[in-house]
């Protein structure tokens, strides 16, 4: 593959130059992340090791707290490494890279909001079979196409974006290596890399959406039409509320971000977006779950007694 790239580097502005606001910026987003690494490793421990948690379901919410915490380290660590320093440089190879990830884990983060949609769908519509649909197997081919099709759909962009001339400036209007700011500094033709963002990523942004839109509506359906009970309605319900504001959180900033993308969009604009999406959704998630899951907080309190008389003993 032949290489067209001039620029070597570049250098990621990030949300401001003044060093006052750098420093509290810093403190924050790094609470930030040891939040979110603290909670969603939690996550994982609870469904890995409480017997009760070994369902489809809390295999799903491992996967996605997986991918937040993975998510998570692929933006935030070099953001903060940018607000101690007076110019945040990364290698175009490095840049490359951490677009792949970025991409990779965030459409495979899409994909799996997704799987978890449908997986309520057969826990409510379809009880009687939900074991036998809802198998080992099944779960690991939906959880692994999740990771799957999310790496493939980053390998896309990172070719295309690989194909560009970036012959100067090097300056990055952005606190990571995302596509549109990177397209703002090409000298080549972008319409391949626009369109790929248009369509393919917008057709997978859209697509996880109007599936996870479409099982909530058969799940309501069947609720109003099947089921009599309100006490039972309810039940249902409140299963499905935690995996709701999840969607909204995520998919809300995302297809605001990416739907009919350009060039030409507030630097300032996509950077608060992102943030939300890559950084402070990934702290929610584990709140959201562990608030209104009795299942996920008494697997966490009988962990953490454990550990306590075991530290006693």
């Amino acid at each position: 593959m032949e290489n067209k790239t001039e620029v070597r580097e570049f250098i990621l502005l990030g949300f401001t130059n003044d060093r006052g606001q750098q420093y509290t910026f810093f403190v924050m987003f790094l609470l930030l992340y040891v939040a979110c690494l603290l909670g969603n490793g939690a996550i994982v421990a609870v469904a890995m090791t409480e017997p009760r948690l070994h369902t489809p379901m809390y295999f799903f919410l491992g996967n996605l707290s997986c991918l937040d915490m993975c998510y998570s380290t692929v933006t935030v660590p070099k953001m903060l490494s940018g607000f101690l320093t007076e110019h945040q440089a990364i290698s175009f190879i490095g840049c490359l890279t951490q677009l792949h990830f970025f991409y990779f884990l965030g459409s495979g983060e899409g994909i799996l909001l997704g799987v978890m949609a449908f997986d309520r769908y057969v826990a409510i519509c379809n009880a009687l079979r939900y074991t036998l649909i809802m198998n080992k197997g099944a779960c690991l081919l939906l959880a692994g196409t999740s990771w799957v099709a999310g790496f493939f759909h980053a390998l896309m962009h990172t070719m295309a974006t690989s194909q560009l001339q970036f012959c100067g400036p090097n300056h990055v209007q952005h606190f990571v290596c995302d596509i549109k700011p990177l397209l703002k500094l090409a000298c080549s033709s972008t319409a391949l890399n626009l369109s790929l963002l248009n369509i393919v990523t917008g057709s997978i942004a859209l697509g996880g959406f109007f599936f996870t839109l479409l099982s909530y509506l058969y799940i309501i359906s069947f609720l109003f039409s099947k089921v009599q009970s309100w006490k039972s309605q309810w039940k249902a319900f409140s299963t499905c509320a935690s995996h709701l504001t999840v969607v909204t959180l995520f998919y809300g900033p995302v297809l605001s971000n990416y739907m009919f993308a350009s060039v030409g969009e507030s630097a300032k604009r996509e950077m608060i977006i992102t943030i939300l999406y890559s950084a402070v959704t990934p702290v929610l998630n584990p709140l959201i779950y562990t608030l209104r899951n009795q299942d996920v907080k008494s697997a966490l309190k009988k962990i953490l007694s454990q550990k306590y008389l075991f530290r006693k003993i």
